[in-house]
C-alpha cells in the first residue's frame, strides 16, 4: 500500500466531529477538485504492508477506537484496503472511509462506516459520482457535499431530494469549501462561502442536513498537516 501518512487526532467533521481518531491517508487521488486541500497526497508517500499499517495503528489507539480511512482516494488500493478494513473491524475497530464515490463500494465490508463526498459542481468534478454506488448506501453511512456557492448548494439540495437519501443513510452534511490557501487564521474567514449564507439557505429550504465545519481548521492552522 502507498500511506501519505499515520496520525492520531480529532475527527474534524462528520457526525464523528470532535472524537480521538487515527487516520490513515493512502497516497494517490484521480480527481482533482478546485477547493482540494490535500495535494500533497497525491504522489509520493511510503510503500507499507497492511500489517505495517495496522500494527501503527495499533500503536496510535492500542485498545480500539475510532480509523478514518482517507486520502487521495482510498479505493484505488481497494485490493489491500478492503482485507485491511476487515481486520480492524474483527479488532474492534470503528472504521470510517472517506471517499468520492467515483469508485465502486461494493466490497466495502457492511460494518464500515463510508463518508460519500458527493463532488458539486464547483469542485470541477460535478459528474464524477458512481451512481451505482447509492445502492451500497446504508443507515450507517453519511454522505457529504462541499459547497463553494449558491450553484453548488442548490445541487446538493436538489440531489438530496431527488434520491430521498435523508431516509437512507444516517446523515446528510453540507460543509462550506475551505480556501486551499488558507493559513495563519483559524475562523471561518477562510471559506470560499460564508457559513452563515449557507445556514440561511438551509433553513429557508427546510434542508434535512446538518451543516458541517471543519472543526480541525478552527482548532489548528488550516495548512498545518497531520490534525
Amino acid at each position: 500500500m502507498q500511506i501519505t501518512e499515520i496520525y492520531k487526532s480529532l475527527q474534524g467533521e462528520s457526525t464523528y466531529a470532535g472524537l480521538p481518531c487515527v487516520f490513515v491517508r493512502l497516497t494517490g487521488c484521480n480527481l482533482r477538485c478546485s477547493w482540494c486541500d490535500t495535494e500533497y497526497s497525491f504522489y509520493g508517500g511510503k510503500k507499507m504492508t497492511p500489517e505495517q499499517v495496522f500494527d501503527a495503528v495499533e500503536r496510535l489507539s492500542p485498545r480500539g477506537g475510532y480509523v478514518e480511512i482517507t486520502g487521495g482516494e482510498p479505493m484505488l488500493q481497494e485490493r489491500e484496503l478492503v482485507p485491511l478494513m476487515q481486520r480492524l473491524l474483527d479488532s474492534e475497530y470503528k472504521v470510517l472511509l472517506e471517499t468520492s464515490g467515483e469508485r465502486p463500494l461494493e466490497r466495502v465490508p457492511a460494518a464500515v462506516v463510508k463518508i460519500v463526498d458527493v463532488k458539486c459542481p464547483g469542485s470541477d468534478e460535478g459528474d464524477s459520482f458512481r451512481m451505482e454506488n447509492l445502492a451500497t448506501l446504508t443507515a450507517n453511512d453519511e454522505v457529504k457535499f462541499v459547497i463553494s456557492d449558491r450553484h453548488d448548494y442548490e445541487f446538493a439540495r436538489d440531489f438530496t431530494a431527488q434520491y430521498a437519501l435523508a431516509g437512507r443513510v444516517n446523515a446528510l452534511l453540507f460543509s462550506p469549501a475551505f480556501s486551499k490557501e488558507a493559513s495563519g487564521a483559524r475562523d471561518a474567514s477562510n471559506c470560499l462561502l460564508d457559513p452563515q449564507q449557507l445556514a440561511e439557505w438551509m433553513l429557508e429550504d427546510y434542508v434535512p442536513a446538518r451543516l458541517g465545519l471543519q472543526i480541525h481548521k478552527l482548532i489548528w492552522d488550516p495548512a498545518l498537516k497531520g490534525v
